[in-house]
């Protein structure tokens, strides 16, 4: 400001003025301003602006998992086109299932002054955002619960999903379902391996501890765990895979082997009606999550009160194919 007022010789408040689009600034005295901005570039500091007048930034944040996901691309999209609609930035970043890199992403985003952050959680305790929340940033949980303050969570169904999809194989005719799915500290792996359980149980069949397996779905853990499960006298016929990224691992293992068990996956994914034989899956809708989260993080800024909400939204069983009983195995028989 200080260049531009030496260069069209006038004071800063002059050039506040004219920038600010106030009154009191002849139009002569005006246009050599704007020409001084124009010809140096000059980009008010809308945040600092807004903080001197005790108004609001108009920027969230989003902290997902892994921006590159598909999953976590089409809600972040989603979030994004809420606040593009509330004439609000989005500031995004991934924690790559890092306590330690949530953290500090939070804190950067709410010490950037974000009127509102919305979390995929990670941390085991989010006892860190109890100081912002309570200096007034609204915070929302989204697809996992947040350790911590009692904040606005929108989740999907994640054990009645896992539970349909298990419920899908049985009625295939299937009774030896395995099981594989994420790192055991992430709540939406816990909910999902309760329902594959419940659904075995309710069958009377037994989830035998070779048949399970969680944790990252890296290339050589995936392969062992299917030589676990497809070894033995009683090998599985059919997989229920925790999420896609599971899904994905599972079908590149498979393409090498001649056993071949049926497979539903949770989450659905580019191109899988589209493979050989197609896969059938749990589907939930991220961009809904997404949405839904942004919505309410806009509401409660817009000042709505009330309870703190809990919103579980619906998956949905999408029959492909690739469900069915393998070519010469048996079902019914073993364990």
């Amino acid at each position: 400001m200080k260049d531009v007022a030496a260069m069209a010789g006038v004071g800063l408040k002059t050039v506040s003025r004219v920038v600010n689009g106030e009154a009191g600034v002849r139009e002569e005295t005006a246009e050599r301003v704007r020409r001084a901005v124009k010809e140096l570039g000059f980009r008010p500091n809308d945040g600092a602006r807004l903080l001197r007048q005790g108004r609001r930034t108009s920027s969230v944040g989003l902290i997902v998992e892994d921006v590159g996901d598909p999953f976590y691309s089409a809600l972040t999209r989603a979030v994004e086109e809420v606040a593009r609609a509330h004439g609000a930035l989005l500031f995004s970043g991934s924690s790559a299932q890092d306590p330690e890199r949530e953290r500090e992403l939070a804190l950067a985003f709410t010490a950037r002054r974000v009127d509102g952050l919305i979390l995929v959680p990670t941390a085991a305790d989010h006892g860190y955002l109890a100081g912002e929340t309570a200096a007034g940033t609204v915070v929302v949980a989204v697809d996992r619960p947040l350790a911590g303050p009692a904040v606005d969570t929108v989740l999907c169904d994640n054990e009645g999903g896992s539970r349909a999809g298990v419920e899908h194989l049985l009625r295939q005719g299937h009774r030896r379902i395995g099981y594989l799915g994420d790192s055991p500290g992430i709540f939406t792996a816990v909910e999902r391996l309760r329902g594959y359980r419940r659904a075995m149980a309710a069958a009377g069949c037994e989830a035998r501890p070779e048949w399970v397996s969680m944790g990252r779905p890296d290339p050589l853990g995936v392969r062992l765990a299917l030589d676990r499960m497809l070894a033995g006298r009683w090998p599985v016929t059919a997989l229920m895979c925790g999420n896609n990224r599971v899904s994905v691992a599972v079908l590149r293992e498979l393409a090498g082997r001649a056993r071949r068990p049926a497979l539903v996956g949770f989450d659905d994914f580019e191109l899988a009606d589209l493979l050989a034989v197609p896969v059938t899956v749990v589907a939930q809708d991220s961009a809904l999550l997404g949405r839904t989260a942004a919505q309410l993080l806009f509401r409660r800024l817009a000042g709505e009160g009330g309870a703190v909400r809990r919103v579980v939204l619906p998956t949905r069983l999408v029959v492909r194919g690739g469900s069915g009983m393998p070519v010469g195995w048996v079902a019914d028989s073993g364990p």
